[in-house]
């Protein structure tokens, strides 16, 4: 296979940073070498373990998500029947739990929970970044933040499914849509933080805000903060929860989530530049390619497109 620039350049940034030895780059490069130009042959050709063969999140993520998973669920189901409460089907839901006022009560004992969880990912993020700086392995391109690169695949895969080109960009750790999810839900997250704030400390803010505006903020902060939480509920359900469970080749459930790691095939598909990384950082990744080209013959593939060129 012959690399691109970027993928060039990401192998060569991932063994400068791994100090990689002159016998482990020899490995690499030569396994580089005979990967079949087509990655569509790669990734269709591997069989991976459901519950994932590659490294992706660490513990910290996967505690944060869950938390951010299961206090956005409670607080979306019990916080529309307070808003909602004189509707047909929130006052039942409000007797159960024993009334509006108790209704209230957990909404915002689970809301607590949330901010925490949010704060607990700034400073994971943060410190981990500093961390990974200090030990000179910092790299932006494997981080959540926006890049211009983001925009050529997203033009690109757009080209993809349109017929136009015969594989996806070369994507990495986190691509276009993985960070348009992500700054999604920062900027929704934030918008009830404050919005909810207002409820429970409308003196706080009459006392920051002019009094000429004080009072069309908070009448602004009711109308956001249930809307928000409905339009949240809808993109999780019907866009989220569909790219990353119920696509076809993730259906019915993928695992990542849970145990932290990425099937072989999804990463190579998505996430080709950071499987270049896993190849330098990872000496049984290289051994489990190799093994996939010689089992699936794409050794011999690529020899005969290399023998017609």
């Amino acid at each position: 296979m012959k690399l691109s620039r970027e993928a060039r350049d990401v192998l060569e940034t991932s063994m400068l940073q791994n100090r990689v030895g002159a016998k482990d780059r020899d490995e690499i490069e030569t396994l580089v070498a005979i990967l079949p130009d087509d990655r569509v042959l790669l990734y269709k050709n591997v069989v991976s373990n459901p519950l994932g063969d590659l490294y992706r999140y660490s513990i910290h993520i996967r505690i944060q998500h869950m938390l951010t998973f299961v206090t956005f669920l409670m607080l979306a189901f019990t916080g529309l029947p307070i808003h909602f409460f004189e509707s047909f089907w929130a006052e039942p839901f409000n007797q159960v739990l024993g009334g509006v006022s108790v209704t209230r009560i957990i909404h915002r004992t689970i809301a607590v929970i949330m901010i925490v969880s949010m704060i607990y990912h700034v400073l994971t993020i943060t410190l981990g970044s500093w961390w990974r700086m200090r030990a000179g392995t910092f790299d932006i391109r494997r981080t959540i933040i926006p890049l211009w690169k983001d925009v050529r695949d997203f033009r690109e895969d757009l080209q993809y499914f349109a017929g136009k080109r015969k594989t996806r960009p070369e994507m990495d750790k986190f691509n276009y849509k993985q960070k348009i999810h992500y700054f999604a839900a920062a900027f929704g997250n934030t918008v009830m933080v404050v919005s909810g704030s207002s409820f429970l400390f409308p003196e706080l803010w009459a006392m920051i805000l002019p009094t000429s505006v004080a009072s069309h903020w908070q009448e602004l902060m009711r109308l956001s903060h249930p809307h928000e939480a409905l339009l949240a509920l809808l993109v999780i359900a019907f866009w989220h929860w569909y790219n990353v469970h119920l696509a076809p080749g993730r259906f019915p459930m993928q695992w990542t989530f849970l145990t932290g790691k990425i099937t072989r095939e999804h990463q190579i598909e998505e996430h080709f530049l950071e499987y270049l990384r896993n190849l330098v950082e990872q000496p049984a990744e290289r051994k489990a390619l190799q093994d996939m080209l010689e089992s699936r013959e794409l050794l011999a593939e690529t020899g005969r497109k290399g023998g017609k060129s």
